[in-house]
């Protein structure tokens, strides 16, 4: 165990004082690509417009209609139906409605329309991180800590690193004028370490993978990364709003205080808060009411603070009681709120943004086709061997890197950030996008191959687990 722990620590140190060594060089670096558009301020996001009742109803119902359609086709190819509606937002953008029909593209989703949209699409990310947070089971993290930290940190630390190098070699062509160097590594680090808990637990619950130990692993470790990576985002998003050191060391202060005062004090009153409300006339009621207003809270003072609403909402949900009363009382109404409506617009608003037909010139198909790489070497090998390294078998190693390396809408949300605050670019946002969908699609090919190699495992067959602090 002492040999383990110094082994991890001694790898940790390597790949911190790497990431350092590449933020330090690239401090020299002169960013090229051009100013910011006159409607993005640095560290600060877009300016918002406006947009008529009757035009936003219309946006919805396209939206809508889209969605369902690709979804519908994206189950009928065993995909989750999540990654069709994310395509569905990308066809609906200047990338094919606007390019095939630009007239028809600018009636629907006239630009001065899109910021309603953006509103409306951060509500639904709002309303769904909050559902996330009540669904992450830190009982099971607790459980298989050992595995289930190294791996998930393996696939964070990994990418992370591979992700600031390749920003040292892009920033001077795809960042901004102006755009500090950390700013922009720190954002392509953070891409490329996404991984997206829901997508990877719908994708194991249609292949009846979700009881099997090696399908208990990959959620568990899924959930880990999410926490870890969010909590990185909103470090870094401290960083970059906060433009020096100093103000973001005070940011990072003011987080750690907002996060220990929700998990500790606030959680222990919510629980006995909600525990009275139960066995009253209107309780079911009250406590919706509750939770929201917790919800609601959180995301406006983590937003205060400097680190991003969603972050305060998925707080929020962790620290909901894990009652089943409660969870079914508060998760099934939220949910299919923020699912089925809200989440569909936020796919439609970041097709629009995605323009791939800025990468008409052949050599950005080779640097998007290199993002893809080094996303897949970083996450699916980071995963893989460090599966390998905890007890793993071969194939669930593979198993778990081809899972982990699913990242879906949580990457979209992170994408969108960097383009908010301007340190993401229109080319290498598209670039990440695609990254983005590739990384999920291939997903479900992956795990048929690796069935293809090895005999196909039932729900009974059983898995290595390690037992030393890993089941």
């Amino acid at each position: 165990m002492k040999k383990f722990a110094w082994t991890y620590l001694a790898v940790f140190v390597i790949f911190i004082g790497l990431m350092w060594v590449i933020a330090m060089k690239g401090r020299d670096l002169v960013a090229a690509y051009g100013s910011l558009p006159g409607n993005i301020v640095p560290g600060k996001g877009a300016a918002h417009g406006a947009t008529n009742l009757g035009l936003l109803l219309m946006q919805v119902l396209v939206i809508l209609l889209a969605a369902r359609l690709m979804g519908y086709l994206a189950k009928k190819v065993r995909l989750p139906v999540v990654v069709g509606e994310m395509i569905a937002g990308i066809l609906l953008g200047p990338s094919l409605l606007g390019w095939l029909a630009p007239n028809v593209s600018a009636f629907v989703f006239p630009p001065a329309s899109l910021p309603t949209l953006s509103f409306i699409s951060q509500i639904g990310l709002i309303l769904f991180m909050f559902v996330i947070g009540m669904e992450l089971d830190t009982s099971r993290m607790r459980h298989k800590a050992r595995a289930a930290v190294v791996i998930s940190h393996a696939s964070i630390l990994f990418p992370y690193f591979l992700g600031m190098t390749l920003a040292y070699f892009l920033f001077e062509k795809f960042a901004y004028t102006g755009t500090p160097f950390l700013s922009f590594a720190l954002f392509m680090g953070i891409a490329m370490s996404i991984t997206a808990f829901p997508v990877l637990a719908r994708i194991l619950q249609e292949r009846k993978l979700t009881q099997t130990p090696v399908g208990a692993l990959a959620i568990t470790c899924a959930a880990a990364d999410d926490v870890t990576a969010w909590c990185i985002l909103a470090m870094v998003i401290a960083i970059v709003k906060a433009g020096d050191l100093t103000g973001a060391l005070l940011t990072i202060v003011y987080s750690l205080a907002f996060v220990l005062l929700l998990l500790y004090p606030v959680k222990k009153w919510i629980a006995g808060r909600m525990e009275q409300l139960l066995g009253k006339k209107d309780g079911a009621t009250r406590i919706i009411a509750l939770s929201f207003l917790v919800m609601i809270s959180s995301a406006w003072l983590s937003e205060t603070i400097g680190i991003h609403a969603l972050f305060g909402a998925f707080l929020a949900g962790v620290i909901m009681p894990r009652d089943a009363r409660f969870q079914e009382l508060l998760a099934g109404k939220v949910e299919d709120l923020s699912v089925l409506l809200l989440l569909p617009i936020f796919f439609a608003f970041t097709g629009l943004r995605t323009q791939i037909g800025l990468l008409g010139e052949g050599h950005y198909w080779w640097i998007c086709g290199l993002i893809i790489l080094v996303a897949v070497a970083g996450k699916f090998g980071g995963s893989m061997i460090a599966a390998r390294l905890v007890g793993q078998d071969w194939r669930s190693s593979f198993e778990i890197g081809a899972l982990m390396n699913t990242r879906g809408l949580m990457e979209l949300i992170v994408l969108n950030i960097g383009f908010d605050l301007g340190i993401l670019s229109p080319e290498i946002f598209a670039m990440l996008v695609i990254m983005a969908i590739s990384t999920t699609l291939m997903t479900g090919p992956a795990l048929d191959l690796i069935n293809r190699y090895w005999e196909p495992r039932s729900a009974a067959t059983p898995v290595h687990l390690p037992t030393n602090g890993g089941s």
